[in-house]
């Protein structure tokens, strides 16, 4: 393939919102010539919302770049590998886990975040997360956890049951596949796109830092599309 799709689809992660992964992606495939779509999750029903863009692009546009950050990387790529023929290629950023969530850090996190939520308060919650997070992060949660409340536990609870794409289902992904990940990342672990790059047959993946990402989170977009250049 030499060609690229003209429109592209990015889903947010567990908790954030449309304007992160349009900041992420939108300028390096722009670059391209790709439009980029960046989904606004449904708090009360974030698969659903995220699946219906999805079929909503591939009925407008024929076959589509899908991509997403962590939860939003794993049901694009879920929906990837039950639909290969909608998919012209995949940028996955931050894959959170394979299959099942059980035990998985981006899912605890999630299910810790929504208790806190349900006991504590949205204002209180915050504050909480503001005193132990970087500033950049802090300053996308704050905004996007105000705007998916009061349904944000209930989006939480959801992404953190999602069951990823297990082992077989990522060997039979047939798409072109750019990952990228953060090595310092202890939510999203490198180990767990590492395991990706090993299961999707037509793979790539990039190492990025946690500050690289907070200095500009494009360069998760321009590193999933350097690689996707160099698998097409």
């Amino acid at each position: 393939m030499s060609e690229w799709a003209k429109h592209a689809v990015v889903l947010p992660g567990t908790g954030s919102d449309a304007r992160f992964v349009a900041d992420a992606f939108g300028r390096a495939l722009s670059a391209v010539g790709v439009v980029t779509e960046a989904v606004e999750p449904d708090p009360t029903g974030i698969v659903a919302s995220y699946e219906s863009a999805l079929v909503a692009a591939f009925d407008a546009h024929g076959p589509i770049i899908v991509g997403g950050v962590s939860i939003g990387a794993a049901v694009a790529t879920a929906w990837a590998s039950r639909f290969p023929d909608r998919v012209f290629a995949i940028l996955a950023a931050l894959p959170p886990w394979i299959g099942a969530p059980d035990g998985a850090p981006a899912a605890a996190s999630a299910r810790y975040t929504a208790a806190n939520l349900l006991a504590s308060g949205l204002d209180d919650t915050i504050a909480a997360m503001t005193d132990s997070t970087p500033g950049w992060l802090a300053d996308t949660l704050s905004r996007s956890w105000r705007a998916q409340w009061p349904d944000l536990p209930t989006a939480l609870i959801e992404a953190a049951d999602f069951v990823a794409p297990d082992r077989l289902s990522l060997r039979g992904v047939r798409a072109p596949t750019a990952i990228v990940a953060a090595v310092d990342d202890p939510v999203h672990p490198f180990g767990i796109a590492e395991i990706w790059n090993t299961e999707i047959a037509d793979s790539s993946l990039a190492a990025v830092t946690l500050s690289d990402i907070g200095h500009d989170p494009g360069v998760l977009g321009f590193r999933a599309v350097d690689a996707l250049t160099g698998l097409l």
